[in-house]
């Protein structure tokens, strides 16, 4: 089974340099038949530019931190689900609009959706219903495990015995699309009720959240992350690490089209 995965390709690039000439809007005089297709150009390359910058930005400051607040655990459940058969880069500019709609993941709030609530983000939003149907029922999931185990943090850490697991892949195509993990963590979800919750987006959603360090040997945050006093634990609106990018411009590939699910391709 082939999934798609957020990442990157081999070849590598450098910070784009907005004062090149390819990447000044054409004069308005220079507006001809020629000059229409320039400016077309022009904004293609901006958009991919920006969407290049939102990759590495997510890769820098939140890929494989470890998370324990229970609102972004389910944000990034939903995220980790929503993303399989679409491109990473599509999910994260959808993002504020999944906060939105499903108000801050706040799962008391959304578990008490109603089917005329949940028919209005269909409308809003451009979401499935099936999708949101299943966002609600997750939410309903969430208060009975925080009924038994307190919390969806102590949940899913406890999985792990509250420690993220660091592993050692020095390519990308070593990377797994599940583990003997994520499926023990899939199949207890399944069994309490969770919907999207196979064993490859679980893996995925391990790898968002911080439960499993893959960041490759040859990336930095591989090592800032398995230092106890490097690691970042991210809870809402608390600060996130500063980019590496603007530092190591050059140990970063260029990213890849669409193709779905985070990791293997993560870094080239």
């Amino acid at each position: 089974m082939k999934i798609a995965h957020y990442g990157r390709a081999r070849e590598r690039f450098s910070p784009v340099d907005s004062s090149h000439p390819v990447l000044k809007p054409p004069r308005a005089e220079h507006r001809t038949r020629r000059g229409a297709a320039s400016s077309q150009f022009y904004w293609l390359i901006l958009a991919c530019s920006t969407s290049r910058s939102l990759y590495v930005a997510y890769h820098d400051e939140e890929w494989g931190v470890p998370v324990h607040d229970d609102r972004m655990l389910f944000e990034l459940m939903v995220m980790a689900g929503a993303q399989v058969g679409l491109d990473w880069t599509t999910i994260l500019k959808k993002r504020e609009d999944f906060r939105s709609a499903f108000a801050g993941f706040d799962p008391e709030v959304v578990a008490k959706f109603s089917e005329k609530q949940m028919a209005a983000i269909c409308s809003r939003f451009r979401m499935d219903i099936a999708r949101v149907r299943s966002v609600v029922d997750n939410a309903n999931c969430i208060l009975e495990v925080r009924k038994e185990v307190g919390s969806l943090d102590e949940y899913f850490w406890g999985f792990v015995n509250h420690r993220p697991i660091s592993t050692r892949y020095s390519s990308c195509r070593n990377i797994p699309v599940k583990t003997s993990k994520s499926e023990a963590i899939s199949k207890d979800m399944v069994r309490r009720g969770f919907r999207f919750a196979g064993s490859a987006v679980i893996h995925s959603f391990m790898q968002a959240a911080g439960l499993t360090n893959d960041h490759l040997l040859s990336c930095p945050r591989h090592r800032q992350l398995i230092q106890p006093n490097c690691v970042h634990h991210r809870y809402r609106h608390h600060p996130t690490p500063p980019p590496l990018h603007s530092s190591l411009p050059l140990l970063y590939a260029s990213l890849r089209g669409p193709s779905g699910t985070q990791g293997r391709d993560l870094e080239r």
